[in-house]
């Protein structure tokens, strides 16, 4: 994989646009969560430091892309980068347009432009050559330091590229130093966990990795698919019809590699403060619905973890939401952060929010900030964003 990184360009006396992923959580236009702002920090500070000016572009929410929506506007950001920065940021009410160019051209070294959101312009997700034109036209170089946008081919972060130099942050060049060795050659045993509610949505993710690993863990709501489709009862547990025949081939195939749970706690409804057993799989009630893996499930997927050289996690055991419900993915993060001389890698999502929650994320080799944009780069070893720039680094070298 050969791409620009920072350290290939000079900065001084020019502008930069940098994609960065500042999709934060808001609550009444209060950010609740900074780190996906903090993570962006070195970069910014690296092209500042480095005597240019920084253009800001990110998305924010999941607005229509008809135009800017209340409480999805990049003001909030704008006033905590300033906060963390000691530095004036200026926010401008558009991502495009001569406003937005006379502002960009304006820019003296050392200062910083925030555009507005992104998705207030159905032509971004579009993957639209014109608007990433229109963006390209702000700055003299281009840096992706968005790794959780990486898995998509959104203007900001694909079609960009075809209009300047493109580097990839310090940011996204983590990303890439800490998964990339595990996928092409990990340590082993190699054990990957995977949990969340869906099997729709790791079912691709399955199947690439099992072949890679010496054990696959699963829990989450996605092993009823799998109970259902071996005859076992799964009462009101979340099941995916459609997935069935898949989930059955994939024990069929995988032999001793796929481990399920053999327990479960099970609820008499979705709630925090329902009447809650621990059964064997087999043993499930009609009527029930599961919310957690089992206290023999936890010990035996610790018993495998134990011995593991590389850890892959991603996605929760439970409704690890619920505090009665969270045991198996509280005890797993445990487990896994008392590995010694083990490479351990939580891919982002609720297992990243998890492990945050336990004071445990400085106990893990990487915490990777992509969520999809992680589980997509183990599935298929690259990424549409950095297959753009490996172009990019071929057209302008």
């Amino acid at each position: 994989m050969k791409y620009f990184q920072m350290h290939d360009f000079d900065f001084k006396g020019k502008r930069t646009i940098v994609r960065v992923d500042f999709n934060v959580p808001l609550e009444n236009g209060r950010i609740t969560d900074d780190k996906r702002i903090q993570a962006a920090l070195p970069t910014i500070r690296h092209i500042l430091d480095n005597s240019g000016s920084v253009i800001l572009m990110s998305h924010l929410g999941r607005p229509k892309g008809e135009g800017p929506e209340k409480g999805l506007k990049m003001d909030p950001v704008a006033k905590r980068l300033s906060e963390l920065l000691s530095k004036d940021v200026r926010k401008l009410d558009d991502c495009i347009g001569d406003d937005v160019k006379k502002a960009a051209e304006s820019l003296q070294p050392g200062e910083i432009l925030l555009l507005e959101n992104l998705r207030f312009h159905k032509e971004e997700k579009k993957g639209d050559e014109e608007f990433a034109k229109k963006l390209a036209s702000l700055a003299d170089l281009y840096v992706n330091d968005a790794f959780g946008t990486c898995h998509r081919s959104h203007a900001s972060v694909a079609q960009i590229t075809n209009y300047l130099p493109s580097a990839a942050g310090f940011l996204v060049q983590k990303e890439i130093d800490m998964i990339s060795p595990v996928i092409d050659s990990p340590k082993r045993p190699y054990i990957a966990i995977l949990g969340g509610a869906k099997i729709s949505d790791k079912i691709r993710l399955i199947e690439s990795i099992l072949p890679k690993v010496d054990r696959l863990l699963l829990g989450g709501a996605m092993i009823f698919t799998f109970y259902k489709a071996a005859g076992f009862e799964i009462g009101k547990s979340l099941v995916e019809e459609d997935f069935l025949k898949d989930a059955l081939r994939i024990q069929k195939e995988a032999g001793e590699k796929l481990v399920l749970p053999i327990d479960v706690v099970v609820a008499d409804k979705f709630d925090a403060d329902a009447k809650a057993e621990n059964v064997f799989v087999e043993e499930m009630p009609a009527g029930w619905i599961g919310l957690d893996i089992g206290e023999a499930s936890i010990k035996l997927f610790q018993t495998m973890i134990a011995n593991a050289k590389t850890v892959v996690w991603n996605g929760p055991m439970g409704v690890f939401e619920f505090e009665r419900f969270a045991t198996g993915t509280l005890e797993v993060a445990r487990s896994v952060a008392e590995l010694k001389d083990a490479t351990t890698i939580i891919g982002g999502g609720d297992s990243a929010s998890a492990v945050a929650k336990m004071g445990l994320a400085d106990k893990m080799t990487h915490v990777s900030t992509g969520g999809g944009a992680t589980l997509k780069f183990f599935e298929s070893g690259t990424l549409p964003a950095l297959e753009c720039l490996e172009k990019n680094h071929e057209k302008f070298s």
